[in-house]
């Protein structure tokens, strides 16, 4: 009973915090700027000071009061605006009531505000609906305009009245709320960053705090593409880094605008991910510069220009005054900064002025970079290797080098099999890295890569990718791959599958720096093998929706294998799986990797003993960081120890029934399922005494 009371104050007291939360009142003005930073705006364009001076008179030049209203009923905006009905003229609308409101609140001339005002209210009163591909994001993109004019203007101009509120009000919770408040997490992240942006707009303009927390929490936590950490990864390579430029500045400015719009209100989303928004802005900054970067996937040379108008000004105002040295992202601001207007005009806070920090470089995650083919071996030619190129029949050759402890060199190119490739005892098979890739036709099923008997012993493959969608190519649009591999009855293919008959008669499995990307089915499955490596491997994009259905692929499974070690690898993305699912294995130890953005949960352990979890980034999971489950015994001997794990939708840790259960040292960081990171039950559930805990 002594122990159900104190729960029970535990939780009333965080009720009573979050109600708290929930019942604040919002800043107004407040979405872009509050009254301090609309003053300073207005003080430094009045005094002539640069660089608020030019961008006003650009500004202005961009602001015609001859600008003719078009409005329309029912909105068509198809991809890429064809078909185009009234989609451009909603947009063009939205930005120049925007202008209008910010150049009514510095000059204080009223035409600006009447301008601004019958822009809103003849969209408000005539607006029904909006059709088509592009409709959602038409609305994203342009509602944060609306309402950063419209929160002006009520807020600051004595023309603006209740019917003005009312009538706006409706609008955005009628029209563009519907299209918005379920998000769109698997197109790519850009559009999620612009509708949080809007979102956290209408919050503020409509006193509504549960949409805002909403909006912030989809944020941190957003499936597929939708959140920060799922967008840009820890290293600042972001989503559409492989896509096009433009895009990627497009997709930085939304998520930017949005923790602007928090940010005015106390919220700060700039910090999150080890101030993550930076790294983007900084990685990006520095290859549209001409630098070399570090990509998984080939970055894009398309619309490689700089853009003025995703927000970049005012991203560099805010780490600075936070003391956080970005230098190319600095370097095209000084590039830019004579051709902006509205997006430098408004860049900076009052609250900033006169913070003169020490500036400090960003933190990068060098967990798992490089990892894969990308990190290739050192190659030593000898006169009794044998060498393949595409086009020579590659299982003839294993079947004729099996058990001799040969080395068989991949030469470089595209190697297209229409059969399973079986993999003798004592083979070492190595590539040339990134430029040795096997794909495989529609012909091949179940498994791309297979062990040639049960009793498989002493392989080694390395060096290579082994690659599950139809092309090795990204494509214009790498996220479309997610699409096909998502369907039902895609290619119900898994890369590699090690699987014997009895326990244990597998042994002596090395994979190294090996790349096993883009399969339906499960990226590498072994089972019933021991002395088995896994070293600085990448396993991504692996673990769809194909039947039997979710959750029951992943990008790696190890099932009853024991005397393990998986190091230095990267385990991400799976679409509808783990990152690594351990099952019924013994004595494995799992570090020094990556286990990200995957949409189960990172990390899970079913039935297995003497498992060590160690020194692992593991962010933006759908489910728990690391679950570790019960479903006859449950583990034994489990230790979760100085791992990295934030932004996971369920737990941190999780745990059901375990035995000499160690939690001890991690470094968490705002997991989804609630404020406490660590739900752990041991053997009984009741008894404690066997858990170490932080």
């Amino acid at each position: 009973m002594k122990t159900h009371s104190k729960l029970s104050v535990i939780f009333l007291i965080t009720m009573m915090f979050f109600t708290e939360l929930s019942a604040q009142t919002f800043i107004h003005p407040g979405i872009d700027m509050n009254r301090d930073d609309l003053e300073l705006m207005k003080s430094k364009t009045l005094e002539g000071v640069q660089p608020w001076k030019g961008a006003f008179e650009r500004l202005k030049a961009e602001t015609p009061l001859s600008f003719e209203v078009k409005t329309y009923a029912h909105v068509i905006s198809g991809p890429y605006g064809k078909p185009d009905i009234g989609g451009s003229d909603l947009s063009k609308g939205a930005v120049m009531a925007y202008n209008c409101a910010v150049l009514w609140y510095i000059t204080g001339e009223k035409v600006y505000a009447e301008k601004a005002l019958e822009i809103i209210g003849k969209w408000s009163e005539t607006l029904r609906s909006l059709d088509e591909n592009n409709a959602k994001l038409l609305v994203a993109l342009s509602g944060y305009k609306f309402c950063n004019a419209a929160e002006i203007l009520r807020y600051t101009y004595s023309g603006w009245k209740e019917h003005h509120t009312a009538s706006f009000t409706e609008m955005m919770m009628s029209i563009y709320y519907p299209l918005l408040r379920f998000y769109f997490p698997q197109a790519n992240g850009n559009w999620d960053g612009a509708i949080m942006h809007t979102l956290l707009s209408i919050a503020i303009f409509t006193d509504d705090r549960p949409l805002f927390d909403n909006a912030v929490y989809h944020y941190l936590h957003g499936k597929a593409n939708g959140s920060l950490i799922k967008y840009i990864f820890p290293n600042g390579q972001c989503q559409e880094t492989t896509r096009d430029q433009g895009h990627v500045q497009m997709g930085l400015g939304e998520f930017a605008g949005a923790a602007r719009i928090a940010y005015t209100q106390g919220v700060d989303l700039f910090s999150a991910g080890d101030n993550r928004l930076a790294l983007g802005y900084e990685y990006t900054s520095r290859f549209l510069q001409g630098k070399d970067i570090f990509s998984y996937g080939e970055p894009s040379q398309r619309d490689k220009k700089l853009r003025n108008d995703y927000g970049i000004e005012y991203v560099y105002q805010h780490y600075k005054a936070q003391g956080i040295d970005m230098p190319y992202t600095r370097s095209i601001c000084d590039q830019v900064r004579n051709r902006s207007s509205l997006i430098l005009l408004t860049a900076f806070r009052a609250a900033f002025q006169g913070r003169t920090p020490e500036q400090r470089p960003l933190t990068y995650s060098e967990i798992a970079y490089p990892a894969g083919a990308l990190r290739e071996s050192a190659l030593t030619m000898s006169k009794d290797m044998i060498v393949v190129s595409p086009g020579d029949s590659l299982q003839q050759v294993l079947n004729e080098a099996a058990n001799k402890g040969k080395t068989v060199l991949l030469k470089a190119g595209e190697y297209r099999l229409d059969k399973t490739l079986k993999i003798p005892s004592r083979i070492h098979l190595i590539g040339e890295g990134t430029k040795t890739v096997l794909l495989f036709t529609s012909s091949v099923r179940t498994a791309a890569v297979m062990a040639a008997s049960s009793d498989m012993h002493d392989v080694v493959i390395e060096n290579m990718i082994i690659e599950g969608a139809r092309e090795h190519d990204a494509g214009f649009d790498p996220n479309a791959g997610r699409f096909e591999r998502q369907r039902r009855y895609a290619n119900n293919l898994a890369g590699i599958s090690f699987r014997s008959e009895k326990n244990y008669t597998l042994s002596g499995i090395i994979l190294k720096n090996l790349s096993v990307i883009n399969f339906s089915r499960t990226g590498v499955y072994i089972s019933g093998a021991k002395n088995v490596k896994i070293e600085a491997c990448d396993f991504t994009e692996n673990g769809t929706f194909v039947v039997p259905g979710p959750r029951l692929q992943h990008n790696l499974l190890m099932q009853r294998v024991t005397n393990a070690e998986i190091r230095d690898s990267r385990f991400d993305t799976s679409l509808h799986g783990a990152g690594v699912a351990l099952d019924h294995c013994k004595s494995l130890e799992l570090k020094d990797c990556e286990i990200a953005r995957n949409a189960w949960h990172g990390i899970l352990v079913s039935e297995c003993s003497g498992v060590n979890i160690t020194r692992n980034l593991i962010e933006g999971n759908d489910g728990c960081g690391v679950l570790s489950e019960f479903l006859y015994k449950g583990s034994d001997n489990l230790k979760i120890n100085k791992n990295w794990i934030r932004y996971n939708n369920g737990y941190g840790v999780e745990t059901f029934v375990a035995k000499r259960l160690s939690v001890s040292g991690n470094n968490y960081d705002r997991n989804g399922k609630s404020s406490k990171q660590e739900h752990l039950s041991s053997v009984l559930a009741l008894q404690m005494e066997n858990i170490t805990a932080d």
